[in-house]
């Protein structure tokens, strides 16, 4: 069962499928340099030389440059990020990050050179030539303070910030008070994005002007940052962004490649490109997760939730990455206690500075981490406590709204009671038992695993869209987000359709010109389609009222518009708005022919829903087998369920590969293990069940169309729901805890520890 009925294909799939995608390694303009960086082949070291001479003088090669080149030219090397707020009313460390490594190396991928050249064999050549004389310093990997300092703002103990929320005394005073304290502490493991499409961009230098064009999430961002590394008016920079194959916030942020190229074509008067081969993505891209909490659930005696606290230890990499400090603090606390009543709450965030890649935005972005934490607590009391899961999450949920949480967000409507119920039903939770004996009658062990799931929209409330009618019967739609491959081009062309009559084949979407579009909020926490839409529909309006006054005179009446037409009291003659924008051109008119308007959303939607996995072990060898999942979401009135139906696919898929067999590795001198396709674990379609989706709306009241934003709640409550799975699965055979991913090899230790034997 699905969202409901599908309202036809996707307009982008045909292009899209038929390998007529426009991507950035696609259109990079003729005749481009090629561009390679030299990365660092060692996590911590001090740069004693870099000689360039042999490089500079490769054939091929027109351009090789360090960081002391770009200062030189007056680039400025930092990348700055957004700090958090310490619990003492500082902020979070700010060390230097730099485009280019300068001083000091501190991860295995860290660029240190580039090298522009005809080709890229020739690129990756002259970079060979290249033998940085390096002093290696101790390595530091550990999430807990100590080891060798990597940044002097951060010494001693490598802590960038100490973050704090809620009322420790209340927390103190329930815990000391409570019938039942629950205590667990969870792993969530590093994983990398891997989008389908590596990074990419390419610069040139056109007119007075540099045009980038990368692979991103929004390019008002990059044009921002990019601009003031160059230290140029933003207006002399055009950013542009094609076709993306894949960004799942991996790709929202700048990176030190965009500036570096930006400078390049500056500096040569050319055009230049860069595509970044697999490893070289595992090795820089932004990775996800990696943090461990520990959290503790109070009760009283009728088994309702008096306090919650959790204190987080997260790795921010070698470096602040552009939202790092704040995704485990800041963003993570906007659903801090989920779906329960719980009157007080305390939360602690570390961010620790490691010899490794940056950590930034996956999919979810906090959410998913505060909510897998909090649902394998929930799970946890139920199991201590022996009270079915579904009863305990009942008891303890919110009922009334609006509702202020301890952490400040006011949810404004919601029916948990409902979603779950919805679920039950879906997920046959009365036929598990025999179910689970039918497995076991295999010689495999099956467990259940339920979560309950809130998100919260983030990013800017307010968009832009603006409606352009062109000569040629066409209309565009110029839009501020960022499609990464969600289907934007169809479902924003259908809803400026259906609200104003024109046909849809006529109807093109405008996206990634910062040319062409003032402003934007790109793409990222779910909130594209939310805000996109509330702005068209202020587009619309404006629209609708401008061209009332300019037919009253052409019709004799003001007409009215409805169905698509405008329509003349006491009359048959209706003028549809293409054919007014052909009257409105034909009189002159050309200030009707294009409309933009700006829209703010009243408040944020929190989209929820539960969760249901069924996992099969086999004792044998460890291997866990997702067998059946099920999903019962509130995600507001959805505009496109075909589409909503993919993105919570898609979330899941995300979410269990995490739990199920993603996983990042490093040594124990920083060497990253698992580099390539074959040592990092990816799901495949064979490893998934069918999903059953079912849409349980409560339209929210923040937007006038009732919508919640999909693009990650299906990894929000994937998570979780895969683990309570697996350890219900294990929790029979002795195993008390279980810490994702649940790889064979992890699951197999764990039941030969507990003692299980699989012939008894």
């Amino acid at each position: 069962m699905g969202y409901g009925k599908a309202q036809g294909g996707r307009v982008e799939d045909i292009r899209l499928l038929t390998g007529r995608g426009r991507y950035v390694d696609d259109i990079a303009p003729p005749g481009a340099l090629h561009v390679h960086f030299l990365r660092s082949q060692v996590a911590h070291a001090d740069i004693r030389a870099l000689d360039l001479t042999a490089a500079r003088a490769a054939p091929g090669v027109h351009l090789v440059l360090a960081a002391g080149d770009l200062l030189a030219a007056g680039v400025d090397l930092d990348m700055k990020a957004t700090t958090t707020r310490n619990r003492d009313g500082s902020r979070g460390a700010a060390p230097l990050r730099p485009l280019l490594a300068t001083g000091r190396v501190r991860f295995v991928g860290e660029a240190l050179a580039v090298v522009v050249a005809d080709t890229p064999d020739a690129a990756r050549d002259a970079a060979e030539l290249i033998e940085p004389d390096l002093a290696e310093r101790p390595v530091h990997l550990a999430l807990a303070p100590g080891g060798e300092p990597l940044h002097p703002a951060a010494a001693p103990d490598n802590c960038a910030f100490r973050w704090e929320l809620g009322d420790a005394a209340a927390v103190d005073a329930a815990i000391a008070a409570a019938a039942h304290v629950v205590r667990l502490r969870v792993e969530d493991n590093r994983i990398i994005a891997n989008a389908m499409e590596p990074r990419a961009a390419f610069a040139d230098w056109e007119d007075g002007r540099i045009h980038l064009c990368v692979n991103g999430q929004g390019v008002w961002n990059i044009r921002t940052r990019v601009a003031a590394h160059l230290g140029m008016d933003p207006a002399d920079l055009r950013v542009t962004t094609p076709d993306v194959g894949g960004g799942f916030g991996m790709k929202a942020t700048n990176y030190p490649e965009y500036p570096v190229l930006a400078h390049i074509a500056r500096l040569l008067r050319r055009p230049v490109r860069w595509m970044a081969d697999r490893t070289e993505s595992m090795l820089s891209d932004n990775g996800g997760r990696d943090l461990v909490s520990e959290a503790v659930l109070a009760f009283d005696a009728a088994r309702r939730i008096t306090a919650y606290r959790v204190d987080i230890a997260c790795n921010l990499g070698a470096y602040n990455s552009q939202n790092g400090q704040i995704i485990q603090a800041d963003i993570s606390s906007k659903v801090l206690t989920g779906v329960y009543d719980i009157p007080a709450a305390h939360a602690v965030a570390r961010g620790y500075y490691t010899n490794t890649t940056q950590v930034d935005a996956y999919r979810g972005a906090g959410r998913p981490e505060a909510i897998y934490t909090l649902e394998r607590a929930m799970d946890e009391a139920a199991r201590q406590m022996g009270t079915d899961p579904f009863a305990l999450r009942e008891a303890n949920f919110i009922r009334t709204f609006p509702y202020r949480t301890p952490s400040g967000e006011t949810y404004d409507v919601g029916d948990f009671p409902r979603v779950l119920a919805r679920l039950r039903a879906e997920a046959d939770v009365a036929g598990f038992p025999a179910r689970r004996a039918a497995s076991a009658g295999r010689g495999r062990l099956r467990g259940m695993g339920l979560a309950y799931y809130v998100e919260a929209i983030l990013g800017d409330p307010t968009e832009g869209a603006t409606v352009v009618f062109n000569a040629d019967g066409t209309v565009d739609l110029l839009v501020g987000t960022q499609s990464n491959g969600q289907g934007h081009e169809t479902v924003y062309a259908r809803f400026l359709s259906e609200q104003t009559g024109i046909p849809m084949a006529a109807i093109r979407v405008v996206q990634g010109d910062s040319d062409r579009i003032a402003k934007g909020g790109g793409t990222g926490g779910s909130r594209s389609v939310t805000t996109q839409t509330n702005a068209t529909l202020a587009a619309v309006t404006a629209m609708v009222a401008a061209f009332t006054p300019f037919l009253a005179g052409e019709l004799g009446a003001e007409p009215a518009f409805a169905e698509g037409a405008f329509r003349a009291p006491g009359s048959n003659r209706t003028l549809t708005l293409l054919e007014a924008a052909d009257l409105a051109r034909a009189r002159g008119r050309t200030d009707l022919l294009r409309h933009a308007a700006e829209a703010k959303l009243a408040g944020r939607s929190y989209p929820n829903g539960a969760h249901l996995a069924e996992v099969e072990v086999d004792p044998e060898t460890g291997q866990v087998e997702l067998v059946a999942y099920a999903v019962a979401d509130d995600l507001g009135n959805l505009l496109d369920p075909q589409l909503v139906a993919g993105q919570i696919h898609g979330g899941i898929a995300q979410g269990a590969g995490q739990a199920l067999c993603e996983h990042v590795v490093h040594d124990a001198h920083g060497q990253l293990l698992t580099a390539t396709f074959m040592d990092y674990a990816m799901p495949r379609a064979a490893d998934f069940p069918r999903f059953r989706l079912a849409s349980v709306p409560v339209p929210t009241r923040t937007n006038p169309l009732g919508m919640k934003g999909c693009g990650e709640a299906g990894t929000v409550g994937a998570l979780p729901a895969v683990a309570n799975a697996v350890r219900d699965a294990l929790a029979p055979a002795g195993v008390a805890r279980v810490d994702m991913p649940f790889t064979p090899a992890r699951v197999w230790a764990w039941l030969k520890e507990a003692g299980h034997d699989p012939s008894a």
